[in-house]
């Protein structure tokens, strides 16, 4: 039998309540393991979609499943999909708001009804994950920016995720925290969808990537490959960084 995607996105199209049409049956499946970077333009639909992911927004029109479960507002799944789909948001402190970054972390299993010992390893698991055991008690806004998105990681994988999406991750962190940033995301056994402008990044950790423009996918192959395209690249206003250059 086989396996079903990680995440499998058929024809959704979705229209805001001002008539703004964000996407436009939009097309994407991402097998278990992928790591797969999201690019395109601001405006081009990348957070709506994302959003459709588990269940914050609703397509107006096609599917999303999230390993073979459909994203259902009415099936009573959502539990279900938003522990299966960790989304790490661009601001850090939208996802950190308890005394203590253990507290943080076992916010979501706690909810899941874990208790005690088996409470404890999943933090202690994913604390670990990011490189941040030996900070547990403290508190959230006493670490550096750096560290606050690592324990932002952390308060998803303690969920356990099916895929993990995050939203430019690379953003305001200093070269030496976008390193070990992305030295862990190298080393966690999860699906990966990557959103972002950072077209080195994507390079260094996403092996496929796609471009998102006017609601539309409008380009899916390997990240080399589009990154080397630059009447692509500037089609839909996407730029490499001044000097840095790819080569196929």
């Amino acid at each position: 039998m086989t396996e079903p995607l990680s995440l499998d996105v058929r024809g959704v199209e979705y229209a805001y309540p001002d008539g703004h049409v964000a996407l436009r049956g939009v097309d994407l499946s991402i097998g278990r393991g992928e790591r797969v970077a999201l690019l395109g333009p601001n405006g081009a639909g990348k957070t709506t979609l994302v959003l459709h992911l588990n269940g914050i927004l609703t397509a107006g029109g096609g599917t999303v499943a999230v390993g073979g479960l459909t994203v259902d507002r009415d099936r009573g799944t959502l539990a279900e999909i938003r522990r299966r789909v960790g989304i790490v948001f661009q601001d850090p402190d939208d996802q950190l708001f308890l005394p203590t970054v253990g507290e943080d972390v076992a916010f979501g299993p706690a909810n899941l009804g874990l208790r005690g010992a088996e409470l404890t390893a999943r933090v202690d698991e994913a604390l670990a994950a990011v490189g941040m055991s030996e900070h547990r008690d403290r508190a959230p806004h006493h670490l550096s920016f750096g560290q606050r998105r690592r324990v932002a990681v952390a308060t998803v994988l303690s969920m356990r995720p099916e895929i993990l999406v995050l939203d430019e991750p690379s953003s305001n962190l200093d070269p030496a925290a976008r390193r070990e940033l992305a030295e862990i995301l190298r080393s966690l056994p999860v699906t990966l969808l990557m959103v972002t402008h950072d077209l080195p990044y994507a390079l260094e950790l996403c092996d496929r990537s796609v471009i998102l423009d006017e609601g539309r996918i409008v380009a899916d192959a390997p990240t080399r490959e589009l990154l080397t395209d630059s009447e692509l690249l500037a089609r839909h206003r996407l730029e490499l960084p001044y000097g840095f250059a790819v080569t196929r």
